[in-house]
């Protein structure tokens, strides 16, 4: 059956095989350590499923506007002020289903075939595929473990080329949990508008950064390159809202206007309940973020202390988001475990630990695990690995 350029082009994310490859040997009745969810494990708070609830009592069960409810626009637009300290109107956001919507949107209106995007690795893989989607040409800029991953503005200008259409960041970053600094954006935002390239920002993990460091990215393309940035967010990581289907777009008119049109002819507007539910969760209290924000730091600190431990792992801690992304590599060899999807797969069917390779990262070598889960077990789990990569080790060491 041949189906379109488009969809061969294009592979499934990596990152939910592994999550649906965990939940089928669930349903199975076997024993999984999940360490491959990219969701809070925590359960949405009471005062924003309370709003829900309110809602369906109130029967707000019928469509809304195509770009979201006049309530959540200005709740959005309230809280980046108040956050951020930036003044941007109701008409330029549109609520979009989840954050990858927003990202897709943005690629869809403002990259046509022949543009290049510049964007970084290791990184989120759907930000790549979306470049081709818009028949885009990905240009990757890489990030160093021995630099903690950081990113860095030189690399990105010197990728800049006449065919330079957008430059997308996710900061903090999936996989790596690393930021760009304020200084590193500015000077982007600067060249970007004097090229006229647009800036796309994916601020997804933008409440999950852990020391005090300066990150007002948004007030950075605010004041430096307005007219071409677009702001990417979500409910899904800072309110443990994923299933809810609720993120946003902060642009210009235009590209608000041009992401309602793809968005009236694909999915329309985002759930009516999930908008009040979100309504509540920008407008309420703040402390639920932080409290979360709090039990990550301390299950990061954790399993950094148990990885780390063994000398063979080489490890970054993570600045932000919540994901541990060991370099593995001692752990590979052409006559065991070669590659770190092949250790992946290991680990799922043999330790019972599910994982994602660093392949779905563009960076082969490494293992991506989340800790959105308890400390029992990530220390359940990590137990399950030293055992499992303590096998794979000996042949080779007795070879040596």
């Amino acid at each position: 059956m041949e189906l379109s350029a488009r969809t061969r082009r294009i592979a499934m994310s990596p990152t939910m095989k592994v999550t649906a490859d965990a939940l089928r040997l669930k349903a199975q009745g076997v024993d999984i350590v999940d360490f491959g969810a990219g969701e809070p494990d925590f359960p949405t708070p009471p005062h924003i499923a309370a709003a829900a609830h309110k809602a369906i009592d109130a029967n707000f069960t019928k469509y809304t506007t195509n770009s979201g409810t006049e309530d959540l626009k200005r709740a959005i637009v309230d809280r980046y002020r108040d956050d951020y300290g930036v003044e941007y109107t109701p008409g330029e956001v549109i609520v979009t289903a989840g954050g990858k919507q927003a990202l897709f949107n943005a690629a869809m209106s403002v990259f046509d075939a022949g543009d290049e995007v510049i964007t970084h690795a290791p990184g989120w893989p759907t930000i790549v595929e979306q470049i081709k989607m818009a028949d885009a040409a990905p240009v990757i800029v890489r990030s160093h473990a021995e630099d903690g991953f950081a990113l860095h503005a030189e690399a990105f200008l010197e990728a800049i080329t006449p065919r330079t259409r957008g430059i997308i960041i996710n900061s903090p970053a999936n996989p790596t949990g690393a930021l760009i600094a304020e200084a590193d954006l500015a000077a982007l935002a600067e060249e970007a508008a004097r090229r006229d390239i647009w800036i796309i920002l994916d601020l997804c993990y933008e409440k999950l950064i852990y020391d005090p460091v300066p990150h007002n990215l948004v007030k950075v393309l605010a004041t430096h390159n307005r007219e071409r940035s677009i702001l990417c967010g979500s409910a899904s990581k800072a309110y443990a809202m994923t299933g809810w289907r609720c993120g946003w777009t902060i642009a210009s008119a235009a590209i608000v206007s041009a992401s309602n049109a793809l968005q009236s002819h694909s999915t329309s507007n985002v759930c009516s309940i999930s908008q009040k539910a979100t309504e509540a969760a920008l407008r309420g209290p703040q402390g639920c973020v932080t409290d979360m924000l709090d039990e990550y730091r301390r299950r990061r600190d954790e399993l950094y202390g148990w990885l780390t431990a063994d000398p063979r792992i080489r490890l970054t801690k993570p600045a932000g988001a919540f994901y541990m992304f060991p370099d593995v590599s001692e752990f590979l060899s052409p006559d065991g475990v070669r590659t770190s999807a092949e250790l992946a797969t290991a680990l799922l069917n043999d330790a019972r630990v599910a994982v994602t390779p660093g392949e779905a990262f563009d960076a082969p070598g490494f293992l991506r695990l989340s800790y959105a889960t308890s400390l029992q077990e990530l220390r359940r789990g990590t137990d399950r690995i030293f055992e499992f990569l303590n096998k794979v080790a000996e042949p080779r060491a007795a070879r040596t």
